[in-house]
């Protein structure tokens, strides 16, 4: 069955880039099979069409061939349409907005092979390091006002002995023996289409079509070592709980010297029992008796600033809101706006009254039945 990538990013066939770029970022978010409810399945069908549709030229081809798209290369391994390269390892393209990276499964090197990739191309890219993501919690106030975290991270970093390239120092390169140079070598596996050719990463130089005649007795040829950092992190005031933040180029180191991935550091912000948030407004409760909403009175609340008072008028009802402008969250990116602060009053009924108490009342409705 014919796959229409545009109907799985659920936009039109005119979309410009930008809309089919936010398009497959809002359901690659939702589904993505890290997060409760994912589905990987769906996940992979995401990023497949958004592989294709925010490419140019194949979505150029694609949009030429149409039905025979799932066709193309089928028969052959080398001549297809220029399809080449799924990369599912790269779908994610920052963290700024809570975005996450999912590392590659093997389908590019798969439909490389099959849609136009030769054996002949261009060598294999170095290897990006993995992703890092850290979890930290934060107060409902730190979130008000900004903090500064310190986070310790246990990684695999580049070893400075061969600055990340496996090789001792000063030792001479050599052309790879197992791949002869490409830096990558054909195998047979067997997928949903039956047996195909897969071109991959050379295991012996990582890809690079050179190996060094001396290793680095560091690493041991690895061009890793596992280290301890810390990192120190500036949490902007106003932060969305689950938002989350990047230290770029801190995450795992890549294979011999490729480069290094993020670190990811997902916000979580602890409950507060007397605020609740809606955007850059904070929600709060205060409790009068009837007597003092029938009068008329002045009550203290607490806000994010401190004990303030508010003045409650005469015959105030349960329920009433009342608004202490700019009294709320700061706006994330906007160093002067702030939310307001909107305090609901709610009138309490005593349930158990004193003898006093009681005949006053009990006046009280004399008065009103005259």
């Amino acid at each position: 069955m014919a796959k229409d990538f545009y109907a799985t990013l659920g936009v039109s066939k005119s979309a410009s880039a930008d809309e089919i770029k936010k398009a497959y970022r809002k359901l690659a978010h939702r589904y993505h099979p890290d997060k409760k409810g994912g589905d990987e399945a769906k996940f992979k069908e995401i990023n497949e069409a958004y592989q294709v549709l925010s490419n140019a030229d194949k979505r150029a081809q694609y949009d030429r061939f149409g039905e025979n798209f799932s066709n193309m290369g089928a028969g052959s391994s080398g001549g297809g349409g220029g399809f080449g390269g799924f990369d599912f390892g790269r779908g994610f393209e920052g963290f700024s907005q809570g975005d996450f990276r999912f590392e590659g499964s093997g389908f590019e090197d798969i439909f490389s092979n099959i849609f136009g990739g030769g054996f002949g191309g261009e060598r294999t890219s170095l290897r990006r390091g993995a992703d890092i993501r850290v979890d930290v919690e934060i107060s409902f106030e730190e979130m008000a006002q900004g903090v500064k975290k310190s986070v310790s991270v246990r990684r695999t970093g580049r070893c400075e002995s061969c600055s990340g390239t496996g090789g001792k120092k000063g030792s001479s390169e050599t052309t790879c023996s197992v791949c002869g140079g490409a830096g990558r070598v054909r195998q047979s596996v067997r997928s949903f289409l039956g047996v195909v050719q897969q071109v991959v990463s050379c295991e012996a130089c990582g890809g690079r079509g050179k190996t060094f005649r001396d290793p680095c007795s560091s690493c041991r040829g690895s061009g890793q070592k596992k280290e301890t950092r810390e990192f120190s992190l500036d949490i902007p005031e106003g932060i969305e709980d689950g938002q989350a933040l990047s230290l770029s180029r801190e995450g795992e180191a890549g294979e011999r010297g490729g480069p290094p991935g993020d670190i990811m550091l997902v916000v979580h912000i602890r409950k507060q029992p007397n605020f609740e948030r809606g955007g850059s407004d904070v929600f709060s409760c205060a409790s009068i008796s009837a007597t003092r909403a029938s009068l008329g009175d002045s009550v203290s609340v607490k806000t994010l600033d401190g004990e303030t008072v508010i003045k409650i008028p005469a015959g105030t009802q349960s329920g009433e809101v009342f608004r202490l402008r700019g009294k709320g969250i700061p706006t994330l990116g906007s160093r002067w706006s702030r939310g307001d602060h909107l305090v609901t009053v709610l009138v309490s009924i005593p349930k158990y009254l004193s003898r006093e108490e009681r005949k006053l009342l009990e006046s009280l409705r004399e008065l009103e039945g005259k």
